[in-house]
């Protein structure tokens, strides 16, 4: 499904994608400086240029700074063309972000409520789901380009095929998003597109190497490797919360047991809770605990809030957990950044102590000491936007 026809079916489509593709990644290009991108000539890219605004797809943003001389235009990508829209779907519901043409967030909405199935039924929920808060923030919808999906569990980006929601053998979930909102659809696995988000709007600035630890029910990890996504031969990298390095017994979701999310995960913190509450730990949870009602991770996250002893013990344990495992990471990977990031994140205050203190006693000092640890700044929000974001760099071709 072709996002940009009137320049797929043109004269120099190739050079035309490829300028939109480097104005995706920086405010904006002279004539000269793409001439020298794109290995062309100055009148053949001032032709390309001219096509590309009178189609609307490039605007002058300005004249380039000169110490004397004529001041040459700047070019950039039109704010006007369309939008991109992202979906992030969750087990509480959906998150929504649409961003412009040039990458700016436009809206985001948070707690959409909706379940999706493994029926064709609940696709076509979803996409009525979608167009309605779309239209609730007065997008037009045929001005939307493409969208981005981003669902937990294992995604292969280019197949399309979901292996937590799988529907169809014939059909992969992308193409039913596909014929559902009559635009391209980008499908991604949800940590990677919240590393995708903070890395190009978020906490990482102008960080070229991060990992993303997204730290929710489950624990998983997104890459962003010389600012490039990383996949894995299969598309299936980042499942750092399967990686076997426990001896605590405990079975994992997997089947396996000693995974580390069964130690560093909401699925964890919910666990030692409970443990603990039942040898009789007093907590503000007690007297739910003794009723017989459910302990939700929410409920024990509110606990930590309100500095419950018992709940701030256990998730620190998480914390240094984590931290044990990230040290390896970061010996591995000597990155600039680790983000934390998922539902457990809001724990910052008690999360980060134990796991910065476990990081500087088990990692290299050498490399540590270029590594920063921060908190997502996107939020519930960073899968939307980055869905929105991937959408369009895939189309572009910014990434394979």
């Amino acid at each position: 499904m072709e996002a940009f026809p009137e320049i797929s079916g043109s004269h120099y489509a190739a050079e035309k994608k490829r300028i939109m593709s480097l104005c995706n990644n920086r405010k904006g290009y002279c004539i000269a400086d793409l001439a020298r991108r794109l290995d062309a000539s100055i009148p053949k890219v001032t032709r390309i240029v001219t096509e590309m605004m009178a189609d609307g797809y490039l605007v002058e943003l300005g004249k380039v700074e000169s110490s004397g001389g004529r001041r040459a235009s700047l070019f950039g990508l039109n704010p006007n063309v369309g939008y991109f829209a992202g979906i992030h779907v969750g087990h509480e519901g959906l998150t929504l972000a649409v961003t412009d043409f040039p990458g700016n967030v436009l809206h985001t909405v948070e707690n959409i409520p909706f379940g999706l199935e493994n029926t064709e039924e609940s696709v076509h929920r979803l996409g009525a789901r979608v167009r309605s808060s779309l239209e609730t923030l007065k997008i037009d919808l045929s001005r939307i380009v493409a969208y981005g999906v981003d669902l937990t569990g294992r995604v292969n980006h280019q197949t399309g095929y979901s292996y937590s929601y799988f529907i169809s053998e014939q059909k992969p979930i992308r193409t039913l998003l596909e014929e559902e909102f009559g635009r391209p659809v980008v499908l991604e696995n949800d940590t990677r597109a919240m590393a995708w988000g903070e890395y190009v709007c978020g906490v990482a600035g102008d960080e070229g190497t991060i990992l993303f630890l997204n730290v929710g029910w489950g624990l998983g990890m997104g890459m962003v490797l010389d600012g490039k996504l990383f996949y894995g031969k299969s598309g299936f990298s980042g499942e750092v919360g399967h990686f076997p390095l426990l001896s605590n017994n405990q079975y994992c979701r997997c089947g396996k047991i000693g995974c580390l999310e069964t130690g560093a995960s909401g699925l964890a913190l919910h666990r030692l809770v409970t443990e603990k509450l039942a040898q009789g730990r007093t907590s503000i949870l007690s007297p739910a605990y003794k009723k017989g009602d459910k302990i939700s991770l929410d409920s024990i996250l509110g606990a930590i809030d309100r500095e419950d002893v018992l709940a701030i013990e256990c998730i620190e344990e998480v914390g240094a957990t984590l931290g044990h495992s990230l040290a390896g990471l970061i010996n591995i990977f000597n990155p600039d950044l680790v983000i934390i990031g998922g539902r457990l994140s809001c724990t910052e205050r008690y999360l980060l102590p134990p796991l910065r203190s476990t990081v500087n006693k088990y990692s290299l000092n050498i490399v540590n000491n270029d590594t920063h640890i921060k908190v997502s700044q996107l939020g519930r929000t960073a899968g939307a936007i980055g869905s929105s974001l991937l959408a369009k760099s895939l189309l572009l071709g910014n990434i394979e």
